[in-house]
């Protein structure tokens, strides 16, 4: 099933495409890879999920945050490749996540994320991930992910 099929299908409600705030493009084709700049929780009215893993926000609302990211970053791969379904598969995922010091669940954080691509994109949605806990991101922000992905010629 094509990933645009599955997206309708799966009833996901995808935001508004945000532009950047800052001097960069949303991605970058270089041949068949594409990389796509870091992206964050926006929510469809365009504040940001901020706080701190280990902190103020429990593993689970930085779950549904690395979900939102996950579908905003579904938004900024559609505007660079005018369709999901030019997606081959998922190459590599960079999470991070706000977090204190000790805070250590990170991988479960950024499930979110990657369970959200397998289930758009099957097991092309599943690629190499680093998971990785940060002193602080942009605005607060609670999960920040950068992705490469391999898409058709």
């Amino acid at each position: 099933m094509s990933a645009e099929k599955r997206v309708k299908e799966l009833g996901l409600d995808l935001p508004p495409l945000m532009l950047p705030t800052a001097n960069y493009v949303p991605g970058v084709r270089i041949g068949n890879l594409l990389f796509m700049s870091g992206c964050g929780p926006r929510r469809h009215d365009g504040s940001a999920i901020t706080g701190k893993l280990g902190g103020a926000v429990t593993v689970e609302q930085g779950y549904e945050a690395a979900r939102v990211v996950g579908l905003n970053m579904l938004v900024n791969i559609r505007q660079v490749l005018g369709s999901l379904d030019k997606v081959k598969r998922v190459v590599k995922v960079l999470g991070m996540v706000n977090a204190t010091p000790e805070f250590s669940q990170t991988p479960q954080v950024m499930n979110g994320f990657s369970d959200l691509f397998v289930e758009v994109f099957g097991d092309a949605g599943r690629g190499a991930r680093s998971a990785v806990g940060m002193v602080t991101l942009p605005g607060q922000i609670a999960v920040e992910v950068e992705m490469i992905l391999e898409v058709e010629d």
